[in-house]
């Protein structure tokens, strides 16, 4: 048994965004085919406020499981376990902090790829975070985008935020003074904040305009308002199960009934071919983050650290 140890600056380097958007597309068509199984994420709450988050998935080729701590005071961990599917063997533990970062933008840039209008060339960010950055990378790699505006509760993070992001991709990115300012006219709007009410109004959000809401993946917690979802001619999920599970944005303005519509469909429906209407049309993708997207891109830095020798050998493996 010979275990690789990747760091964070190895998925960095190894993992570059287009090739990722790549492998979702890829990994939601084995879903579709039955080749990609993904296991809804489980959580253990601890009554010091830290929580343990668990999640697996297999994309034919690797299978392992996503494992990371989180206390509202003192942040986050990530680790992801890979193993061989085909013979069970472990292969790697690779810190997976940008590796949920970078796939989640890639998540939202294959759904964007798939529904936004081919034109689309504005963006509007509600956020300013962590996940802000690759999201932007992530529309940039599938769509013309020439300027990008960005809101987020902090006049000096927003700055800040569109400074690197200008300077990174040399684009115009402005902050804007609200999240209206931001959101208001834009081809394709992302949210990506920890809040737990609503950060759009639905009359910002004009027809033909694509959103992605990455935010938020608790069942209490929504970024879209009910009025939004209501007047969205289609949904898209990363998983109906876990959609349900988590998915707050949705579980606070759908009735029962409301997940059985046919504006309700799951990614790898879309990504398996199914042909979609966008002229005119409001469509959300509802990004909740799938163990299964983890696992592919972790077979795929993996690769990539065998061919470049990157990453440690374990203690006490060959």
């Amino acid at each position: 048994m010979s275990v690789l140890y990747l760091t964070e600056g190895d998925v960095r380097e190894l993992l570059p965004m287009p090739v990722c958007i790549d492998l979702m597309e890829s990994v939601f068509k084995g879903l579709a085919g039955g080749a990609a199984l993904n296991h809804p994420r489980r959580r253990l709450v601890l009554p010091t406020g830290a929580t343990l988050h668990y999640m697996a998935g297999s994309d034919g080729a690797y299978f392992g499981a996503k494992i990371y701590s989180s206390h509202p005071k003192h942040g986050a961990h990530f680790l992801f376990l890979l193993y061989d599917a085909a013979n069970a063997e472990p292969l790697a533990i690779i810190e997976a902090n940008h590796l949920g970062q970078i796939r989640t933008g890639a998540a939202s840039g294959l759904a964007t790829k798939l529904l936004a209008r081919p034109d689309a060339a504005t963006l509007g960010i509600v956020g300013s975070g962590f996940q802000a950055l690759t999201q932007l990378e992530a529309m940039r790699a599938v769509r013309p985008i020439r300027e990008a505006r960005v809101w987020s509760r902090s006049a000096e993070k927003r700055a800040a935020f569109a400074v690197e992001a200008s300077a990174r991709f040399g684009i115009a990115v402005h902050a804007a003074e609200t999240a209206g300012q931001a959101v208001r006219g834009a081809d394709i709007v992302v949210t990506a904040t920890f809040a737990k009410d609503p950060v759009l109004a639905a009359e910002w959000i004009s027809p033909g305009t694509h959103i992605n809401a990455m935010g938020s993946n608790r069942a209490t917690r929504r970024e879209i308002p009910a009025e939004l979802v209501r007047r969205a001619d289609l949904i898209a999920v990363d998983s109906l199960e876990q959609a349900r599970m988590e998915a707050g944005d949705l579980l606070l303005a759908f009735e029962e009934k409301d997940w059985d519509d046919p504006r309700v469909v799951e990614l790898k429906t879309l990504a398996a071919g199914t042909p979609i209407r966008r002229e005119g049309q409001i469509t959300l993708f509802k990004s909740i983050g799938l163990a299964v997207e983890d696992a592919i891109a972790a077979g795929y830095v993996y690769r990539r650290a065998l061919e470049t020798n990157r990453g440690t050998r374990m203690p006490g493996t060959a």
